[in-house]
């Protein structure tokens, strides 16, 4: 048997072929000299690149590529298979700079990663490249200074929307100024959304040629996008961006967003639609697939026509052969995902093939490699807990909703049936939760499903009709019973308000569907309401789809979710969920201006989600994050071979399949607001440090004798950035929701139970006032309310303790929380106390 060093050298050799290359042939020449397809070389040739090609002063090269004109242009670096080739890297670079060669490929044969030595670090790669394509990287040459230094502020886009703004009479005027904005449909960068953008910039400076953006859905991704679009194209940092999506919806989506946005400055194109001109546009769109059709990006692209490549739900739209696309096209790359890996961990070797779980981390994985973020940090991350937090996201109101027939599915032992068989012997049958509508069949529990849907559904608050809704099924068939049953009950509540299009099934079964998810949207689904003449929403209310409307889908207005099927991935969940996520002010959707004043704001805060199968009790309690991922529990009972059924029910169409005829109806229904501290699925990457550090047994020694100094020191060393978890402060505090820094003293302290939770920035704010009064003891006529407003406004805001300090207390006219008036509401002696109190006793990195 081959070694698995001569197995990687193997491969190498047939990777390097397949790819155009050729070896040296002349047989008294080193093995390890590879040309491009037309070189001319002789052994004089290569002996005037030095007298042994195969020995430098450092080692062995194990392969070295030459260009079109004979000159070393790749250094190679074989290891073996049980190797990762990234631990060749430094030896790489010394080869490489002794022979003057600008790329490094590092390989094992079976990973593969290709290093720029003018910039970045190695990137991932499936196939080696071929001649000419790599010869394009020459000609991509960004300027990452120009980048870093472009000043990017809120009012980025809307200076493109409208380059003049700040000089418009209503924008002058503060109480104008909103309905202005809403005309003029300016968009502003949020701070988060600022942070991500300038983190890029940050990460360029320092040679990255890859980002990734984990950003929660509903967090303005698209907009971020085309802030970021803009930077790259007016610094000249990119001539053309590619923008990948993984469906036909998005595409429209994206391209319409990238025209409200930036079409002043710069042109968008749907690549489809305009696969003559799209040469002569800034920016493409184009789902991923139409570019692997036919191997189109090969046959009509050049590797240099995008400089930068934005792949939208990057671990979708890179997946599998989707890759190559977006390998292919050489400059910057960016990934967007609202998916958080910290949840995706390994499992079991001989589990890995047979749990569909393991292909979905493993992608995850693949992707943070992609974009250069192996340590599991992403460029920029701005999770669901933060947007809730910060009042840009709401969490739902969970309906768990249980039938009869469902609160057995999803027992332990399942609905057992007992069956007779073809020989007249008893036998049972259990089915699970993941059959239902599969092999178990039960008209009545969809029943029960659209009937708690209907009745408990949000209404829209200004229409009063039903709620704009999308019900999750297990399958099409299943989708067109629900979207039926619906309709049907439709028809009894809302007689001749309806004509079957109260509830519409959009699957890719269904002719037109990807139009229809996006009329869904844009409130034109099966045409105008009825309701209310003057209000924009369509008559559809309902969209029963199986997976259409998941990934990146942008519907705000959407009042209720239905998960009428189990679901075992978590980051389906994850996707699932955000849908409602985003916030939404009805009144937008009015037509009448008067009305839209008279009403005022009609915000949505809330959504609900109903749970069928107890989806959120799976994640929140049963979903093991950190072992082995496994589906749940499946019945031992073994399955019958069919037969008459029993009592209630009959099996048919072939083994192991029953419908269940008896009445079915609600048995539980449990509702719950979930809290600014979001679900366990969002906040899982705490509960896993605060396991690793009580695991501990130095770390427990150190706590049990106080030596907090030890203790803190220890994480530090010993537990933050280790692979595989790559523990910090900053992750930790985002995960726990905390809004403020924490100290690692902290967080072992909550870890080991010292403190119950970490105290917010205003109840830290409230303590520190209150051991103020105790020690200063003011008189009760002396403003206390006011008092503590300013002692407030001092540790909280950089720019008022700063005004204060300098005694520029005019300047305050103009801050938009702490004004001038409010300082002098509070009492003379003590406007100077508080902030000499503060400077002595109170520690302000907290409040940072």
């Amino acid at each position: 048997m081959a070694s698995k060093e001569a197995t990687a050298r193997i491969k190498i050799n047939r990777l390097l072929e397949n790819a155009g290359w050729r070896f040296f042939d002349d047989s008294n020449g080193p093995a390890n000299v590879v040309l491009e397809p037309n070189v001319k070389i002789t052994q004089n040739d290569l002996d005037a690149l030095g007298k042994d090609l195969e020995k430098t002063a450092d080692g062995f090269i194990d392969f070295l590529l030459l260009d079109g004109n004979g000159k070393p242009l790749i250094i190679l670096e074989a290891k073996s298979e049980d190797k990762n080739p990234l631990v060749g890297k430094e030896q790489a670079r010394r080869y490489a700079r002794s022979q003057n060669a600008r790329f490094v490929i590092l390989s094992n044969g079976n990973i593969h990663h290709l290093w720029d030595l003018r910039q970045g670090n190695p990137t991932v790669i499936s196939a080696f490249p071929a001649p000419e394509e790599i010869g394009n990287h020459y000609k991509f040459e960004p300027d990452a200074e120009r980048l870093a230094n472009e000043h990017v502020d809120e009012d980025y886009i809307a200076l493109t929307q409208m380059p003049g703004f700040v000089q418009e009479a209503a924008w002058r005027v503060e109480a104008e100024r909103a309905s202005f904005v809403e005309k003029n449909k300016l968009r502003f960068l949020r701070k988060y959304q600022l942070g991500a953008v300038r983190s890029v910039q940050d990460a360029a400076k320092n040679g990255a040629t890859r980002f990734l953006f984990e950003m929660a859905t509903g967090t303005g991704k698209t907009l971020t996008s085309a802030a970021l679009i803009k930077l790259f194209l007016k610094t000249r940092n990119a001539k053309r961006v590619l923008f990948l999506v993984d469906r036909l919806e998005l595409e429209v989506q994206a391209d319409k967003a990238f025209k409200g946005y930036l079409k002043n400055d710069f042109t968008s194109v749907i690549y489809k639609e305009q696969k003559d001109d799209w040469r002569k546009a800034d920016i493409v769109v184009t789902t991923v697939q139409s570019l692997l059709f036919n191997d189109k990006f090969r046959r009509h692209f050049a590797p240099t026509d995008f400089d930068l490549v934005i792949s939208d739900e990057a671990h979708r739209s890179i997946g599998g052969n989707a890759r190559a696309v977006f390998e292919y096209f050489i400059g910057y790359k960016l990934g967007l995902t609202a998916t958080p890996r910290d949840y995706l961990k390994g499992s079991e070797k001989d589990r890995a093939e047979r749990d569909p779980r393991e292909t979905e981390r493993r992608s995850m994985l693949d992707t943070y490699r992609t974009f250069g973020c192996a340590s599991g940090d992403p460029t920029y991350r701005y999770s669901l807990i933060d947007g809730v937090r910060d009042g840009f996201l709401i969490n739902p109101y969970v309906v768990d909703a249980r039938t009869g027939v469902t609160t057995q599915l999803l027992s332990d032992e399942g609905f057992v049936v007992e069956t007779v068989d073809e020989d007249g012997n008893e036998a049972k049958e259990a089915f699970a939760g993941r059959d239902f509508e599969k092999k178990f069949f039960a008209e009545a529990t969809n029943l029960a499903f659209c009937k708690t849907l209907l009745e408990h559904g949000l209404r829209d608050p200004i229409s009063r009709e039903f709620g704009k809704t999308i019900a999750f099924a297990v399958s099409q068939n299943h989708a067109a019973k629900i979207t039926q049953v619906l309709n049907e009950m439709a028809d009894q509540l809302w007689p001749g308000r309806y004509n079957s299009d109260f509830a519409m099934q959009v699957t890719s079964h269904v002719p037109d569907a990807q139009r229809m998810t996006v009329n869904f949207a844009n409130n034109n689904l099966g045409g105008h309401s009825g309701f209310l003449e003057n209000y924009r929403t369509c008559k559809a209310r309902v969209c029963v789809t199986v997976g259409m409307m998941t990934t990146g889908y942008d519907c705000p207005d959407l009042l209720n979710l239905a998960l009428m099927r189990p679901v075992f991935s978590p980051s389906d969940f994850v996707q699932i969920k955000g849908r409602g996520t985003r916030k939404h002010n009805f009144v937008e959707e009015m037509f009448d201006p008067a009305e839209k004043a008279a009403l005022g704001d009609v915000a949505k805060d809330t959504f609900r989600l109903f749970d069928f199968f107890a989806n959120c009790e799976y994640f929140e309690e049963k979903f093991k994050y950190d072992e082995e991922l496994t589906l749940p529990p499946t019945p031992s009972m073994p399955l019958s071979t069919g037969g008459e059924g029993g009592e209630g029910g009959t099996t048919h169409g072939g083994i192991g399949t029953y419908e269940h005829f008896d009445p079915d109806e609600v048995v539980s229904q449990v509702e719950t607001q979930i809290g600014t501290d979001g679900m366990r699925i969002d906040r899982e990457l705490f509960r896993k440090f605060e396991e690793r550090v009580r695991g501990d047994d130095t770390l427990s020694q150190l706590v049990d004798a106080q030596n907090w100094e030890a203790a803190t020191r220890h994480v530090i060393e010993e537990i933050f950035d280790k692979p595989s978890e790559y523990f910090n402060l900053e992750k930790l505090r985002r995960a726990a929701g905390v809004d403020r820094r924490i100290s690692v003293r902290e967080l072992i302290e909550k870890a080991f139970g010292f403190i119950p939770k970490f105290k917010s920035k205003s109840e830290l704010i409230e303590d520190e006032f209150q051991k103020f009064l105790t020690d200063q003891q003011p008189e009760e006529g002396d403003r206390i309310r006011e008092m503590r407003y300013f002692f407030e406004a001092y540790i909280r805001d950089a720019h008022v303790r700063a005004k204060i300090d300098a005694g520029q207390f005019a300047d305050l006219n103009v801050h938009p929380t702490f004004t001038t008036r409010d300082l002098k509401d509070v009492p003379q002696e003590w406007r100077k106390r508080i902030p000499e109190y503060i400077k002595d006793y109170v520690s302000l990195n907290p409040f940072m």
